[in-house]
């Protein structure tokens, strides 16, 4: 058997292995433009505060948060898992926030369950407002 590169002095075949996993990690993250240490697009507009319709909302599923507009110039965020059995939520209509999983469903001002089979409400979400732009965190 011919081996095509010595692996260094006092190095076991664990220390090898794990190195190799270590730098196989570090490429698949260098792939998806990421370290695994931050969150992506943290600080960067969610949305402008005209996407979102007074007396309603839209989902983000990408970031699994909901965001709605109870009254005119008040944004709220919940997390867009629903608490009954962590489907996303799909929809916000009629003023509620809709789990297409088993119909529950959550009010737009403060995510408290109006239907259940949930029993708990949506947690909410930081969200802060910049001239037209909503921004999560």
């Amino acid at each position: 058997m011919t081996h095509s590169s010595p692996a260094p002095a006092g190095a076991t075949r664990r220390t090898v292995v794990a190195t190799a996993g270590v730098a196989s990690l570090a490429a698949v993250l260098a792939a998806c433009g990421g370290s695994g240490g931050e969150k992506k697009g943290e600080s960067e507009a969610l949305a402008r505060t005209a996407d979102i319709p007074v007396g309603g909302g839209k989902v983000f599923p990408d970031r699994k948060v909901v965001v709605t507009q109870p009254t005119k110039g008040q944004f709220k965020a919940f997390s867009a898992v629903c608490t009954h059995q962590g489907c996303l939520v799909k929809e916000v209509t009629n003023g509620t926030i809709v789990c297409p999983c088993h119909g529950s469903t959550f009010s737009i001002e403060d995510g408290s369950v109006r239907k259940d089979p949930a029993t708990k409400p949506l947690p909410p979400e930081q969200i802060s407002v910049s001239g037209d732009s909503l921004t999560l965190g």
